[in-house]
């Protein structure tokens, strides 16, 4: 679908690759460059002869240069590479690249049409601008670690983290619609040709996602409250314990569906309760609610519980852990758990498909993360036009690897 798209990314850790990974996916040649030590996320997460498994789907579809952008001749080479591409995309604190030299203005000069893409803890103006952030910055502040937690009063323990880097990879999504936007503006027609610059802040795309919190505090006052496995707007909903010890999560919050849950639990009496008569009373009285639930599904393995459900018509299933997704027949037959060869480890490894599903167009897994500077000598030599001579110069001077 992107195919002939070039971007360029001067990403580390998680928002920027993300987004770029998201654009590989879907065909978009991707110029990974990377520090001579490597992005940071390749020591992450679980290792086998020193190489990251995460880092195998993290730098997919990638060709990586490795690069000392400490060194003239290394920011040289990404502006003869910003030349020759549509996007590029950084997730340094702002005004780390125009101190090294490449501030939006000098990359515009060798191409006018560029997308510049920042993606930062607070965004590239305003009195946090500056800051240190990461992703569970960006949590905190935009509101999210607030409300991942249990109900006030029921627990001493810290705010429960959502369990990945969600804030990164939501500021990561959001880029990457930016950046398709910017591209559509410049392209579509005859176009007006103009570079664009997507600002992309941690906190503000986590406060984008927090529906109508904002919206009770101005009119209401309303401080919204975390609600464990609950929402405070719908009853029921939520994770209920099973028999062999499993969670199983049921979604019954609407009158139809709640009268279906209450005749297969046996308790048609709850339809003619006033405290169960509608949502509104529901939601009222659903920690009790939920307790009388909870109560029904111990006496059931997940097993047969999903199946009952399943027959009922009423939303649900187990809380899937990584075994249970990589089983599934639904995300096996469309793709979504895939065995991708990867010659690093010399074995298969499984990785999530791409997204969006578009049949027309498919997104394709081109290759898993490449090696430090894998494509250095490739990407000098044809898109740039170095020789053998001057590429081999550069590397005994520390400027690439």
């Amino acid at each position: 679908m992107l195919s002939g798209l070039r971007v360029l990314e001067l990403g580390h850790f998680v928002a920027a690759p993300f987004c770029t990974r998201l654009l590989g996916d879907l065909g978009a040649d991707i110029i990974k460059v990377e520090p001579p030590t490597g992005d940071p996320v390749r020591q992450w997460g679980e290792q086998i002869g020193g190489r990251s498994l995460w880092w195998s789907m993290h730098g997919r579809n990638k060709r990586s240069i490795a690069l000392d952008l400490k060194a003239p001749q290394g920011v040289d080479i990404v502006l003869a590479l910003a030349a020759q591409a549509d996007v590029v995309v950084e997730n340094f604190r702002p005004g780390q690249l125009a101190r090294l030299g490449l501030s939006s203005e000098r990359l515009r000069e060798r191409n006018p049409g560029l997308i510049v893409t920042h993606i930062s803890g607070f965004g590239q103006s305003g009195p946090y601008r500056s800051r240190a952030a990461f992703g569970l910055i960006g949590e905190a502040i935009g509101g999210l670690r607030h409300l991942t937690n249990h109900p006030p009063g029921t627990t001493t323990l810290p705010p429960v983290r959502v369990g990945v880097s969600i804030g990164d990879s939501i500021a990561g999504l959001y880029a990457a619609f930016g950046i398709m936007a910017a591209l559509w503006q410049r392209d579509r027609g005859e176009g007006d040709g103009m570079g664009r610059t997507v600002d992309v802040a941690l906190t503000e795309s986590v406060l984008s996602m927090m529906e109508g919190m904002l919206p009770e505090y101005g009119a209401l006052g309303k401080v919204k409250q975390p609600t464990g496995g609950g929402i405070a707007t719908a009853a029921p909903t939520n994770a209920y314990p099973t028999r062999d010890g499993d969670w199983v999560l049921i979604g019954a919050n609407s009158d139809p569906l709640f009268v279906k849950l209450a005749g297969l639990m046996g308790r048609e009496d709850l339809l003619d309760a006033v405290e169960y008569r509608g949502n509104r009373e529901r939601v009222a009285n659903a920690a009790a609610l939920d307790a009388m639930i909870s109560e029904w599904t111990r006496q059931h393995d997940a097993d047969a519980l999903v199946a009952m459900l399943d027959e009922a018509d009423i939303p649900n299933s187990k809380a899937y852990t990584s075994a249970d997704c990589a089983n599934d027949e639904q995300y096996l037959s469309r793709g979504m758990v895939r065995e991708v060869k990867d010659e690093h480890f010399g074995m298969t490894i499984l990785q999530a498909g791409v997204v969006p599903h578009i049949p027309e167009s498919p997104g394709q897994i081109r290759w898993v993360g490449p090696g430090l500077g894998e494509h250095t000598d490739e990407i000098l030599r044809d898109l740039i036009g170095l020789d053998e001579q001057s590429i081999n110069s550069l590397r005994k001077q520390g400027v690439v690897a």
